[in-house]
């Protein structure tokens, strides 16, 4: 690893970073850290170098890598857990893929035959429907816990609203747009070409299963549509979010790695890897993809030896890269069309980082055709620092991020704030309270969740979710009555509140039902 001084004579700007490595150590290395706050132990699992005014270290002083005494018995704590955790997911993870792919099949073998009776008289008959990994009718576990796919009905917006609803910043149909497109990513490409194309009447552009370096594999996934097939006003990009079977996706969501860009902040390092923009096994190869405008090639077809020989490192398709590529191509095909980039969960990671790195990388006339960012659900990304630099290109001439939270989630309250990790929101919150009553706020309340004066509040709240998930469709109509499957993920969230709230049936729920209020 170059020194300072080093990256000084070769004119890069300093740069720093904090990864966090569980495999390093065991458990009993992780015991020393958290009473006796062992260096070599901290050091097994914690690598870092910082520069700026927000130092990691006690003194405010410069840290260099591996020096990581002196942390503060409360960080320590926030440390060990997120090791923890990882580690447990880590274990657990092929036998979540297992289970996974046995409750995906399970659950599309009964829908597609019946249900368990219809199932029961098609094994008698000899005329069962198999179900087939990839196709229009293989519905994913998401799908399967909120089955709506029809968007909000614009007949119910006032007449002000109603014709160019589209492009109404604030909109509540094109919020429900945005969240149903976030819901829909979580499918596989035939059937979101189908929802989009037959169902919403619009343009299905393209779906990509994109590269993560960091994870050698293709684990990020996002789709991009437009309004109309011709002329279009509205491109969209949805991110997928966490699968619920997915470890890589929920270790992701624990980690509290971050790598620091000098003008920009400090930015989630598992979120920049899923985008395709470095690798933690070489921390230079985020300052490559960051900190020099992008200098890998814009592209939509698998990248040929040519292009290996640019960026070695990064010999796949990347996130960032395709999309931005395909973005430049549509907005020259519809002069008058903007985008919004939305997603749910750790897709909203990603939705709010990707203009993130378009501002960094001087996009500018990309930048100016941004209509809106919307995500719901969606993990901290970054520092306090990274917020202030986003806010200024986000806020004029209107405001453009809106983070849409409901009620106990547990996802919007990580990675942990606290001053170890200085993991802060930025944007417009809009809130919504379990009888989806919205507010507008800068934090959703119990900002890191695992807070004693909101424990019992939040059982007693999820005792009442489930029972509200039994009266909804009988109060609104069938539009709102539960799926089984969303009872058995209530009856789980009595256990873990904030596991419940996280599913995408509740963000839907809360932007037709929630009442919107001027922005």
């Amino acid at each position: 690893m170059a020194t300072a001084e080093e990256n000084d004579a070769s004119g890069s700007e300093a740069f720093g970073f904090l990864i966090l490595r569980p495999e390093n150590g065991g458990v009993l290395d992780l015991l020393r850290f958290l009473v006796f706050d062992n260096r070599e132990c901290g050091a097994k699992f914690i690598e870092r170098r910082e520069f700026g005014e927000e130092s990691l270290g006690v003194d405010g002083s410069t840290i260099t890598l591996r020096d990581v005494g002196g942390v503060k018995p409360d960080h320590r704590w926030v440390i060990v857990v997120s090791i923890i955790v990882r580690k447990i997911i880590k274990v657990l993870g092929k036998p979540m893929e297992w289970i996974g792919y046995v409750v995906e099949f399970l659950l599309n073998l009964l829908s597609l035959n019946g249900n368990f009776m219809g199932l029961i008289r098609k094994i008698l008959q000899g005329s069962v429907i198999m179900p087939k990994r990839g196709s229009e009718t293989f519905i994913s576990v998401i799908g399967h816990i909120d089955g709506r796919i029809d968007l909000y009905n614009i007949e119910m917006l006032p007449d002000a609203e109603r014709k160019n609803w589209i492009t109404d910043i604030g909109n509540r149909a094109l919020m429900d747009l945005c969240m149903m497109a976030s819901k829909l990513a979580y499918e596989n490409a035939k059937v979101v070409r189908n929802v989009v194309n037959l169902h919403w009447k619009m343009h299905f552009v393209e779906f990509y299963n994109c590269w993560n370096d960091y994870q050698k594999e293709r684990s990020t996934q996002v789709f991009i549509m437009c309004d109309k097939p011709i002329d279009a006003n509205l491109i969209l990009i949805s991110f997928r979010g966490t699968e619920p079977f997915d470890a890589d996706d929920w270790i992701t969501d624990f980690d509290y790695s971050w790598y620091e860009i000098p003008k920009l902040g400090k930015v989630h390092m598992g979120f920049l890897e899923a985008l395709g923009l470095g690798d933690r096994v070489n921390p230079s190869t985020f300052h490559q993809q960051l900190q020099e405008k992008g200098i890998y090639p814009t592209f939509t077809e698998e990248p040929n030896d040519a292009k290996k020989k640019l960026i070695p490192e990064m010999v796949e398709m990347t996130a960032y890269y395709a999309v931005r590529g395909k973005l430049h191509d549509l907005l020259k095909e519809h002069k008058n069309a903007q985008f919004v980039v939305t997603g749910h969960s750790l897709g909203g990671a990603l939705a709010i980082l990707f203009p993130t790195v378009l501002v960094l990388h001087e996009e500018t006339e990309l930048m100016q055709r941004l209509l809106a960012i919307y995500t719901y659900g969606q993990p901290r990304v970054g520092n306090r620092k990274l917020g202030r630099y986003m806010e200024a290109h986000l806020e004029h001439p209107g405001a453009k991020y809106f983070r849409v939270v409901y009620c106990n989630d547990l996802v919007p309250r990580l990675p942990y704030d606290n001053k170890t990790f200085l993991y802060k929101h930025f944007g417009i919150c809009l809130y919504y309270d379990s009888l989806y009553n919205e507010q507008i706020l800068t934090e959703e309340p119990n900002r890191n969740y695992f807070g004693m004066l909101f424990l019992i509040p939040e059982y007693l709240n999820a005792a009442w979710e489930l029972f509200r998930s039994f009266i909804l469709g009988c109060v609104l109509g069938p539009e709102y009555r539960e799926s089984w499957e969303s009872f058995l993920l209530r009856v789980v969230g009595l256990g873990l509140p904030g596991l419940s709230d996280h599913s995408p049936l509740d963000y839907v729920n809360s932007v037709r039902l929630g009442r919107l209020r001027s922005i």
